[in-house]
This record gives C-alpha cells, sequence and structure tokens, in this order.
C-alpha cells in the first residue's frame, strides 16, 4: 500500500500500534467467502477472466485451509487479515491475485467480513441461550413439586414453586434470543461495493453478491455503508442484557448454595476449594459470570465512546470496534455454556427449601385476600393483618399459632378458616391468573417449554 504515496518505510512503533492482524486473524474464512464473491463479480462484470477467477479461488480456498490448520504464518507488516491473504494470494498466483482488490476498499471489506463473522456468532449465541434455557427447564421439571419463599428485597414475602422461579430466568433468555435474532435481521445487508466511501467508476452487481454471500437487501448509501456500526452496538447491548440476566441468576445459585439458605448444592464439577480452608466449597463459576458481566458492559460503552465524535466516514477509530465485539462474543459464549452446564448439575435441597417455604408469615396476604372477600375494605384488612405480623413478631409465636383470643380481637370473621388459611399448596392453586404460580400454570408452562426447545 505504501510504494506508491510513500519514500520511507513506516515507524516500527506506527507498525505495532496500527496492527490488528493480531485479534481480526479470526475473520479470515469470511474474508474469503467475501472475496471469493467479489472475484466472481468481477468476473461477471468482465475484469477477470474465468482462469483468473478458477485462480483466485482456488488460491484463496488454499489459504484458508492452512490458516485453518496453524500452518499460515501471518505478517504484522501487512497490518491486517485483510493484506495478509491478499498478499500471499498475489505471491502465489502472480497479477490475478493483484486484480482482486479492483473496486473494493478494506473500508466496505472489513464492514462486511464483520457482519459475515456476526451473523455466525449470533447463531452460536442463540444456540447457547436455548441451550441454558432447556437445563433450567430441565431442573424446573426435576423439582416441580418444590416450593421456596419467593422474596421482594431480599426478604421472604410468598411461597412460589421453585419451578416458576426458574421459568422466570427461561422467559428472560428468550428475550434475549430475541434480541440477538433482531440484530441479525437489521444487519442483514450487504455494504460490500460501497468502497472507501464513494463506491466505484467500475460497476458490480452488487446484489448478486448479497445473494452469494447470503445477505438479503444491500446498503443503500455508501458513506453509511462503510461507517455503520449499529449493528455492532446491538450485538454488545444484547450481550450486556444477556449478562445482566446471567448475573442475577448467578447470585441466586451463590444465595442457595449458602449454609444460611441451603436450597441447592453444586456439584463437585462445578466447585472450587481453598487453598487455605479444607472444608470451603465455593461457587466461582457463579461469581465469575456476575464479574464477566462488567466486561460486557465496558466493552458496549467502549465502542458507543469510539463512535460518539466520528466525522463521517471511515475512520481509523473503527478498528476498535473488533477486540470489543470478539472479547464480548467470547465472553457471552463461555458464560451460556458453563452456567447451562452448572444448572443442569444443580443438586435441590427440598427438605431445606420445603421448611423454608412453609413459614407461615408468608401467607400473611392470603390472610388479607380472606378478609376481602368479606367484604373488609383492603386497606383495613391490611392493616388488620398487619397488626397480627406485629404480634407474632413480637410474642415470637408463628401467626398460625397466635391464640384464638388475639384472632377474635383483629380478625373475628376468620376464626373459622383460619388453619386452612395456612396452607401454601391451596394458596398456590388460588393463584390461578395468566402467568401466577398455580401448579396448573407451571404445569402448562414447563410443558410450553419443552415442546419449544425440543
Amino acid at each position: 500500500m505504501r510504494h506508491g504515496r510513500f519514500e520511507e518505510s513506516i515507524s516500527t512503533l506506527l507498525r505495532d500500534y496500527g496492527e490488528s492482524i493480531s485479534f481480526d486473524w479470526r475473520l479470515y474464512r469470511h474474508d474469503i467467502r467475501g472475496s471469493v464473491a467479489h472475484a466472481r463479480a468481477l468476473l461477471k462484470a468482465g475484469f477477470l477472466t474465468q482462469a483468473e477467477f478458477s485462480s483466485i479461488e482456488q488460491g484463496l480456498n488454499a489459504i484458508g485451509e492452512e490458516i485453518a490448520a496453524g500452518k499460515f504464518e501471518f505478517s504484522v507488516d501487512l497490518e491486517d487479515i485483510h493484506m495478509n491473504i491478499e498478499k500471499e494470494l498475489t505471491n502465489r498466483i502472480g497479477d490475478a491475485g493483484a486484480k482482486l482488490h479492483t473496486a473494493r476498499s478494506r473500508n466496505d471489506q472489513v464492514a462486511t467480513d464483520l457482519r459475515l463473522y456476526l451473523r455466525d456468532e449470533i447463531t452460536a449465541l442463540q444456540s447457547g441461550v436455548r441451550t441454558l434455557q432447556a437445563a433450567l427447564v430441565g431442573l424446573a421439571s426435576a423439582n416441580e413439586e418444590v416450593l421456596i419463599p419467593g422474596y421482594t428485597h431480599l426478604q421472604r414475602a410468598q411461597p412460589v414453586p421453585l419451578a416458576h422461579h426458574l421459568l422466570a430466568y427461561v422467559e428472560m433468555l428468550n428475550r434475549d434470543h430475541g434480541r440477538l435474532g433482531d440484530v441479525a435481521l437489521r444487519m442483514d445487508e450487504l455494504p460490500l461495493g460501497s468502497g472507501a466511501l464513494a463506491a466505484s467508476t467500475l460497476f458490480l452487481d452488487r446484489e448478486a453478491i448479497a445473494k452469494e454471500l447470503g445477505f438479503s437487501r444491500v446498503t443503500q448509501n455508501s458513506l453509511d455503508g462503510v461507517s455503520d456500526r449499529d449493528f455492532a452496538l446491538e450485538l454488545l447491548s444484547a450481550l450486556a442484557i444477556a449478562g445482566m440476566h446471567l448475573s442475577r441468576l448467578s447470585e441466586d445459585v451463590v444465595l442457595w448454595t449458602t449454609t444460611e439458605f441451603g436450597f441447592a448444592r453444586l456439584s463437585d464439577r462445578h466447585s472450587t476449594g481453598s487453598s487455605l480452608m479444607p472444608q470451603k466449597k465455593n461457587p466461582d463459576i457463579a461469581e465469575l459470570t456476575r464479574g464477566k458481566t462488567g466486561r460486557l458492559y465496558g466493552n458496549l460503552f467502549r465502542l458507543l465512546t469510539v463512535l460518539k465524535g466520528l466525522p463521517m466516514a471511515y475512520n481509523r477509530d473503527l478498528q476498535e470496534d473488533k477486540e470489543a465485539v470478539f472479547d464480548s462474543v467470547d465472553t457471552a459464549r463461555m458464560a451460556l455454556a458453563v452456567t447451562a452446564e452448572m444448572m443442569a448439575a444443580l443438586v435441590i435441597n427440598q427438605e431445606a427449601a420445603t421448611k423454608a417455604a412453609s413459614d407461615p408469615s408468608l401467607l400473611a396476604t392470603d390472610l388479607a385476600d380472606e378478609l376481602v372477600r368479606k367484604n373488609v375494605p383492603f386497606r383495613t384488612a391490611h392493616d388488620l393483618v398487619g397488626k397480627l405480623a406485629a404480634e407474632s413478631s413480637k410474642t415470637g409465636i408463628p401467626i398460625d399459632q397466635l391464640p384464638v383470643e388475639v384472632i377474635r380481637e383483629h380478625c373475628p370473621q376468620l376464626l373459622d378458616e383460619w388453619k386452612a388459611i395456612f396452607d401454601p399448596i391451596r394458596s398456590l392453586k388460588a393463584r390461578a391468573a395468566i402467568g401466577a404460580p398455580s401448579p396448573a400454570n407451571v404445569s402448562a408452562r414447563l410443558a410450553h417449554w419443552k415442546k419449544l426447545l425440543s
């Protein structure tokens, strides 16, 4: 690239500062795919002969096989994956290789490569989401009868089926799956043919290239085609949200596996020990996922910051997109996989969970609901049951065992059905609205997810 315009060799510091081959080498498959499609368009337009095209295609495929086998030697002097492949191709096949870059710039080339790469990665990420959903559904199904306390403010609130709790994460992950699909739909357009910024006077059939590469449409503005990284931002945003969901699930695992909660036990395969304390069994997987969510957030803000002040059109700042994208993709794929494996092997302590869910104070709201059924205004019912809860707290007597005179003083309407109200199964069966945690609803939702995930 420097032979025509420049007389001096590039500074070694600048070379090392500006190279991207150390990380963008992973685009090689997509770079080769794009180059073959571009070469076919050059053939169709009369800029290549059939023999030249065949030589280019065979040469590129051979280079791809060598890279895949780890036998290709990349050069920092050639900056990036595009120039490394093009230079090697020209070395091998001569002038035909030198014709490949006709009517193309690295600006539209890298924009195309990145979209092709992310299209494949989104498919893999969506698969990872489905695998984790299946693990959660499997754990929920195996423990469908288990109850745990539901929490607000990390204080016990009302009993819920463990399966309902786990299915909440399945719903969250389904939105993550949908967001990833939305990114794929919006980036499904080909920027190749935009040139450096103003396309080319040499006309190529962009729609034919798009069809060969599996894009449904082509970009409509060459300036936007080379400078757009919205699709990368959207992906980083989707992965940051998914990371947040994984972090919340991880926090539940950390809490559930403490001695204080005791609702679950991690398998030995998914636990670590202490270098000092021999009795320890630590939930490091969950903690690492919590921590790595910060990387996903950071990569999103990193690219937002890179893009916020760029003038139109391409600027070298855009090279900073790939490390952020690659890191988030790698982090999210690993987090999804390891969390799925961890959850599939999680052992639920039904005895501890049932004991906690049997806390009669969790059904205080049911007392208020019963008063409402007897035509007591809800705020009045709330106040009356609050007094009973205060009496229970003050005396240490469980609310369902308070003396008859105390019940008669505050809630005489409930004397006859007092004991029956404190049955968590009865309570859950009554919660039959759409989305509520009745056993019938939970069973139906489990069946829905099993069918969808199969």
